[in-house]
């Protein structure tokens, strides 16, 4: 396995899905969306389990410690509802909270619908990989990693993603190029590479 490749999970944690009463939406939103905003090639390893909170924790593990994962996105459990676990599962396999992904979304969020209040998404890191939790719906998983933009395009509050691949960098990973059409991410400029 290519361990210096960009590998990323994505997890979709939805009971009705992963029994097969529906069609999954997470995981095509989350590989359509990043397949538009990365410019580094990426390897993408997909999962989709119940929300039952000792699953969720297996398969978080399992995507960093044995898939080599630099970044894991889930996708859905993250309200109030009781058997939305997917933050407490986050939660209990990370090393550090980073609270400012989940402030943000909420702050994405909350230009859309006054219910983002209830969300309880949260970001982590284990080990070298940074753990994300999006919301279930692919419109609000867009919205989360692109931010608010105004009529013309224009970013009027930024999206989690510009934030992700200098935090990989920091945690020893991958260096990642995105494109700035959809994401632009943030790099204090000793950080910058030059354009190859």
């Amino acid at each position: 396995m290519n361990t210096s490749q960009l590998r990323i999970g994505l997890v979709s944690i939805s009971d009705r899905a992963a029994q097969g009463v529906y069609q999954d939406q997470g995981i095509p939103a989350l590989r359509d969306w990043l397949t538009q905003a990365l410019k580094t090639p990426a390897h993408f390893e997909t999962r989709l389990i119940a929300d039952e909170q000792p699953v969720i924790e297996r398969t978080l593990i399992e995507l960093v410690d044995e898939a080599h994962c630099s970044l894991v996105l889930t996708s859905g459990g993250t309200g109030p509802a009781l058997r939305d676990v997917t933050p407490e599962a986050t939660a209990a396999v990370a090393d550090k909270i980073m609270p400012g992904f989940g402030e943000q979304m909420r702050q994405i969020s909350l230009h859309y619908v006054p219910t983002a209040i209830l969300s309880r998404q949260i970001g982590v890191i284990r080990k070298k990989a940074l753990i994300l939790n999006l919301p279930g719906q692919p419109k609000a998983v867009r919205e989360t990693l692109e931010g608010v933009k105004d009529e013309n395009g224009n970013i009027r509050v930024q999206g989690i993603f510009a934030a992700v691949p200098y935090c990989i960098e920091l945690i020893d990973g991958p260096y990642i190029e995105t494109n700035d059409a959809v994401c632009q991410a943030f790099r204090p400029k000793s950080a910058r590479r030059p354009v190859a």
